[in-house]
């Protein structure tokens, strides 16, 4: 079967996206609402059990009654990939519609969402762990900044959406490349292909100063949550600052406060920069997937009236008339 009639027979997907603290929660809660949803979590932090404040994560009372997938379903030592996000996302995509329910991933990690929508296959590249430890020595002797640029050398693309400061990742991307002979970046965009589903992909943005704000009171309204007291639980625990998911925003930088490498100020101050800088990269990321519709919700903006322009979209990508009107009737 081709053209329209094939696509209309693909179980749909819905899916939301933007940077960090842009106010995904909110929306997609009432979305979920209206249009009979179950949640699947794009975030590659919140599946990790006692790492709640920061990352972010939603919590009972706000998910209203709207089951929700992909949170808390590791402890912070085991290890969790994009792969395994992948085959997690396509059965459950499954039993949701089995369910009579209409999927929706809400999310910021924007490989693990773009992986789902467009089915990316992954080699199964191997390891080299003497290269790993060489450059790991050669970061140690020549700094981040000059592994960052080793990386820029071989693959700009990927290095681009990294933080000279990730090393795990640059590494790793690094080795894909003297593994293959072939680019991180370019391994999922030569194999990307027709989605397997209907999409429906909202995109949010708002004014970069506005959302700078917000992030920086976000991270102080987590610090007043206990922030630093989660951190320092999760290393009296044993989970050691090597661990990924002791690496990612708002862990790394109170383990160097809790550890006497910074002030608390100063790791503050750190934690909003790092922050800015990947609501940057996230930005950058998905403006290069292709279906977004995107919807300005610069603050301070009617959320009725942004909530319609969303429900138009989707009206719009995948919801008949007579669905949609009966929803909006209830």
């Amino acid at each position: 079967m081709t053209g329209s009639n094939a696509t209309e027979n693909k179980p749909r997907l819905l899916v939301l996206v933007g940077p960090t603290a842009v106010g995904k929660t909110k929306l997609s809660i009432e979305l979920a609402k209206e249009l009979d949803c179950e949640i699947i979590s794009g975030d590659s932090m919140q599946v990790y059990r006692q790492m709640d404040i920061g990352t972010a994560k939603i919590t009972q009372e706000e998910m209203q009654g709207i089951p929700h997938h992909l949170i808390d379903i590791h402890s912070p030592d085991e290890p969790y990939s994009v792969a395994e996000f992948q085959e997690q996302c396509h059965r459950l995509i499954g039993e949701i519609h089995a369910r009579g329910k209409l999927p929706f991933i809400v999310g910021g990690t924007g490989l693990y969402v773009e992986s789902v929508c467009y089915d990316f296959q992954f080699a199964q590249v191997g390891e080299d762990k003497p290269f790993r430890d060489e450059q790991a020595a050669y970061a140690e002797k020549h700094g981040a900044e000059a592994l960052h640029a080793r990386l820029m050398a071989v693959d700009s693309e990927s290095a681009d959406k990294l933080h000279p400061n990730d090393q795990r990742r640059i590494i790793r991307a690094l080795e894909i490349y003297h593994l293959t002979g072939i680019p991180l970046s370019a391994q999922p965009a030569g194999q990307r292909r027709e989605s397997p589903y209907q999409l429906c992909l909202v995109g949010l943005t708002m004014d970069r100063q506005m959302l700078y704000n917000r992030i920086e009171g976000r991270i102080d309204e987590m610090l007043k949550q206990g922030l630093v007291e989660e951190v320092s639980s999760l290393l009296d625990k044993g989970y050691g600052s090597d661990l990924v998911s002791m690496q990612g925003l708002g862990y790394k930088q109170i383990i160097s406060y809790l550890q006497g490498r910074e002030s608390l100020d100063d790791a503050v101050t750190i934690l909003k920069r790092d922050t800015r800088r990947f609501a940057k990269r996230q930005l950058s990321w998905f403006r290069h997937m292709k279906d977004i519709s995107w919807v300005d919700v610069t603050e301070p903006v009617n959320f009725s009236a942004k909530l319609a322009e969303i429900r138009d979209i989707i009206a719009g990508k995948f919801l008949s008339n007579l669905e949609y009107t009966s929803k909006q009737s209830k």
